[in-house]
């Protein structure tokens, strides 16, 4: 009996191991425009971390932290992420102003997709390799995903909720996110994960 019974344990694991993750439950209709990336790949941030394991864990997940260097800096990021691609950044002396996002202007980052492949392939993982990017509140990592997408990636998954989460009535981003989430960041930087333009 106890040999059946080990078998069969055996035999579950396999089949476990073998079998496709779930990914999140998010949905695309479920998503402001502004937060649907062309794949319909999405993440809550408190998912993150078991999507990963779940996908052989962080040695294949490319994980990248999409936001601006200076947010970064200022604003802490997640521990786990591999390293900081911007997608886009702000301008070098910035004069120019987002009235309809009120900030100062942002420019897509040239080198963003040069990055990421330098970065795929320090992993030894491929474009067909599942990739997790996180921004402050979901919409930059929806657009970044497109762009990766039209550059032939097939597996990148945008986390819809972000490293700070999405606005409160009152203006503050408390409603959900990796912080929010209680999930583990910093405000000190490794210098190997930081983007330095080539």
């Amino acid at each position: 009996m106890n040999r059946v019974s080990g078998f069969l344990a055996i035999a579950i694991a396999v089949v476990a191991a073998l079998a496709p993750t779930a990914a999140s439950a998010v949905k695309s209709s479920d998503l402001p425009e502004i937060k649907r990336s062309n794949s319909g790949l999405y993440l809550e941030a408190k998912e993150v971390p078991t999507f990963v394991e779940q996908h052989g864990g962080s040695a294949k997940v490319l994980f990248v932290d999409i936001r601006t260097r200076a947010e970064a800096m200022y604003v802490g990021m997640p521990t786990p992420v591999d390293a900081l691609v911007p997608y886009v950044e702000h301008q070098e002396i910035m004069t120019d102003w987002d009235a309809k996002r009120g900030m100062y202007q942002l420019e897509p980052v040239q080198d963003f997709v040069p990055e990421m492949q330098r970065r795929l392939q320090a992993k030894g993982l491929a474009k067909t390799d599942v990739v997790v990017l996180i921004c402050r509140s979901g919409d930059r990592s929806s657009r970044a995903a497109n762009r990766l997408a039209e550059d032939g990636w097939t597996r990148v998954y945008s986390v819809v909720d972000g490293f700070e989460g999405d606005m409160s009535q009152d203006g503050r981003r408390d409603v959900n996110g990796w912080k929010n989430a209680g999930l583990p960041w910093s405000y000190k930087l490794a210098r190997e994960k930081m983007y330095f333009p080539r």
